[in-house]
């Protein structure tokens, strides 16, 4: 699970990567959103490879589970400053949202278990 978290983790920063330049010339906002999303990611895949953790897992949980919303929100009402118009949706973005959904389910699946009783 740990692989397939990472995998998923450096596959998503580099598609994040290489799109900035075209966002950035959408808006500078949208630029650094994913620019920032490149950069989380990336020290994600390394945090998992060289420091695994439960916080380190439901770092990357967090962050999967922030994009796979984000990218709903931008494809159905839009995300305010970042992306204030519904974007149309596109091949090359679910496959990274399918990317990151086998990576929340990795991360997920990395931390340790709750007592019984405090979730249920």
């Amino acid at each position: 699970m740990r692989d397939l978290a990472i995998i998923s983790a450096a596959t998503s920063a580099g598609i994040h990567a290489a799109l900035a330049p075209e966002h950035f010339a959408e808006g500078t906002a949208a630029g650094f959103g994913f620019a920032a999303a490149a950069v989380l990611l990336a020290a994600l895949a390394v945090v998992l490879t060289l420091r695994p953790s439960a916080a380190a897992s439901a770092a990357a949980a967090a962050t999967f589970a922030g994009l796979l919303v984000s990218y709903a929100l931008a494809v159905t009402t839009g995300l305010p400053v970042l992306h204030p118009e519904p974007e149309a949706v596109a091949g090359l973005a679910l496959l990274t949202k399918a990317i990151e959904a086998a990576g929340l389910l990795a991360a997920l699946r990395l931390l340790p278990p709750t007592p019984k009783g405090i979730l249920a």
